[in-house]
């Protein structure tokens, strides 16, 4: 087994939409520079994702030099975003938080909305320094995280995929895999790994910056999504609640919180530190 590395980095500028890799990216408290930084509410104010709303997959958004975003999506005119002016918020409900943010121009809720088919607005997290605190019950005073599912990052290994996939050829239905890592909307992604041996790490560094693993990643009808197509299978949940069922949840992957700053580059070691 060789020695583990970082293989590629991923951010996602507005939450369940399209992401792309990166070379780089500096890691802040809350995670990676832009990540999840925006996000889309319906009429009620919560979060819309690609659980009921698969075609966000196919929707691509890209970050500008000055925290604005350039979205693109099958059939519509790119439309480019700026980042709003924080006279006012307004209230995000993700999962089981209420979240102040700034609503996006209505030009954008309203392609959006024509995209989707349903009334949406786009809104931008001004200020995640104080907006948003992880659970407690994984986390220290003051940490906070953007508008990502509950952590700063999410990290799979190759290693796991490979295994994951091995196990759904030698099920009765292997014509739906193998699954690319996309399925799974990583952050960073470690080559080099034995498979599932990040179940065992509790704080890794990589390159420069240092994280606490705070917890396994329970895994949700997002994963069956091809993000090419939008299209809906059975995999990986069919195979995961066969072989990485731990408790109530399905796993694939660890949550990360940074203990320190810095950036992460594709090929950084990575080394266990507990």
């Amino acid at each position: 087994m060789s020695k583990p590395v970082l293989h590629s980095i991923h951010v996602y500028p507005l939450k369940a939409a399209g992401g792309h890799a990166l070379r780089e990216a500096v890691v802040e408290p809350w995670g990676l520079a832009g990540d999840r930084r925006w996000v889309l509410i319906d009429k009620n104010d919560k979060v819309v994702t690609q659980r009921p709303q698969p075609r966000m997959a196919l929707s691509a958004v890209e970050q500008g030099p000055d925290g604005g975003i350039l979205l693109s999506a099958p059939g519509l005119e790119p439309l480019a975003v700026r980042v709003p002016e924080p006279t006012g918020t307004t209230t995000v409900e993700i999962w089981n938080d209420k979240v102040e943010g700034v609503a996006a121009d209505a030009s954008a809720h309203s392609w959006f909305s024509d995209y989707l088919g349903i009334g949406v607005r786009l809104v931008h997290l001004d200020d995640p320094a104080v907006r948003r605190p992880i659970d407690p019950e994984f986390a220290r005073p003051g940490e906070t995280v953007s508008f990502a599912d509950g952590y700063p990052l999410l990290l799979t290994t190759l290693g796991s995929l490979d295994a994951l996939n091995a196990l759904i050829a030698r099920g009765d239905r292997p014509g739906e895999g193998p699954l690319p890592m996309n399925r799974f909307r990583p952050n960073v992604v470690i080559e080099g790994t034995a498979p599932w041996a990040e179940d065992d790490w509790s704080r890794i560094a990589v390159g420069e910056v240092t994280f606490r693993v705070a917890k396994m990643c329970g895994r949700c009808v997002v994963t069956t999504t091809d993000q090419s197509t939008a299209e809906r299978g059975r995999e990986p949940l069919r195979t995961l609640a066969r072989h990485r069922r731990f408790g109530d949840k399905l796993v694939f992957g660890q949550n990360l919180v940074p203990e320190s700053p810095g950036s992460v580059r594709v090929g950084d070691p990575v080394r266990l530190l507990e």
